[in-house]
Order: structure tokens, then C-alpha cells, then sequence
């Protein structure tokens, strides 16, 4: 797979924590997630800010999950806003993402990985800037926001030819 084409306008500042290692099977997990938040903040026009992103397995979103949204199993995206500026800065928060549940998710559904990772980058990062998928209406503009911005990575439509799955388990 080659990379990603990198997008023109500034990207929020990012700091990506590898907290597992199944992602050494995945040497361009990194570069997606970056280039998933750049697409996503250029075609939203978010103000400076930063976040961060865990790359971590089911045991730890497994954990989150029970302690913020007290379902007690891993779900594939976690989302957790901040508010707030620092030295000029937006804190726009974290989003977690757990691979065997991402991994399990390509295989049941023959999706490829890198493109799905940054599928649930964008999804969670639409949930930090304010976006919501609780009722249809909320659902539809989030999607629809998703595949643009994927198209606009030159990657596939999440949501074309796909029964609509709205089951993210971002809080």
C-alpha cells in the first residue's frame, strides 16, 4: 500500500501513544491516523489544537468503555473530548482505537485495515469536534462527512453498499 498523500492546510498537532504491540504488525498505522486527522481537520477548518490517539488492544478499551460508558466489553473507537486552550492551543482530546476489535471488524467484513483505522480515526475524531450520531438526522451528516472525508483521501466510501451499522463505541 503506498502512503498517504499529505493534505495542504496545517494539521491539529497529534501525539500517538503505541500502547500495544499487536500494532507492530501495522508499520503504517501511524502515518494513517495522521493522515486521517489531517484530512479531517482540513475539510472541517478546525482551529489549532492537538489530541491524542491510543493505539492499544481490547483488555485496555475494554476497560475505558466499563468506566465511562459502563458497557463491559472492548468496542472498536473510543472518543473522549477535552475543552479548553493551552498556550493557544485547542484541546481537542483523545481517541482510542483497539486492534484485535479493528482487526476482528476487517476479517468479518473484508475490509483492509489501514483503511478502516482510518475510518474509526475520522469517526472519532468527528465525535471530538462535536459531532453526534444519536438519532438519524445527527447520523446521516456524520456519515456523510466521513465518506467525504475518505473520498477526499482517495480511500473507499465507509458507507457505500453497507447496510448503515451505526454500532461506534466512542463515548
Amino acid at each position: 500500500m503506498k502512503p498517504f498523500p499529505r493534505p495542504h492546510a496545517a494539521a491539529p498537532a497529534i501525539d500517538v501513544l503505541v500502547q500495544s504491540p499487536l500494532w507492530n504488525d501495522q508499520p503504517l498505522a501511524e502515518q494513517t491516523v495522521r493522515a486521517a486527522i489531517a484530512a479531517a481537520a482540513t475539510t472541517i477548518s478546525t482551529k489549532n489544537g492537538e489530541l491524542s490517539i491510543v493505539l492499544t488492544d481490547d483488555s485496555a478499551v475494554r476497560a475505558l468503555n466499563q468506566q465511562w460508558r459502563g458497557i463491559d466489553k472492548p468496542t472498536n473507537v473510543l472518543s473522549f473530548p477535552a475543552r479548553g486552550i493551552d498556550d493557544g492551543l485547542h484541546l481537542f482530546g483523545d481517541i482510542v482505537i483497539a486492534y484485535e476489535t479493528l482487526k476482528r471488524e476487517c476479517d468479518d467484513d473484508d475490509k483492509d485495515f489501514l483503511h478502516h483505522l482510518a475510518h474509526l480515526t475520522v469517526h472519532g475524531f468527528l465525535h471530538l469536534m462535536g459531532y453526534d450520531h444519536t438519532v438519524d438526522a445527527q447520523a446521516e451528516e456524520m456519515e456523510a462527512l466521513e465518506s467525504r472525508i475518505m473520498l477526499s483521501m482517495n480511500l473507499p466510501d465507509p458507507w457505500l453498499g453497507r447496510e448503515l451499522d451505526r454500532d461506534f463505541g466512542e463515548a
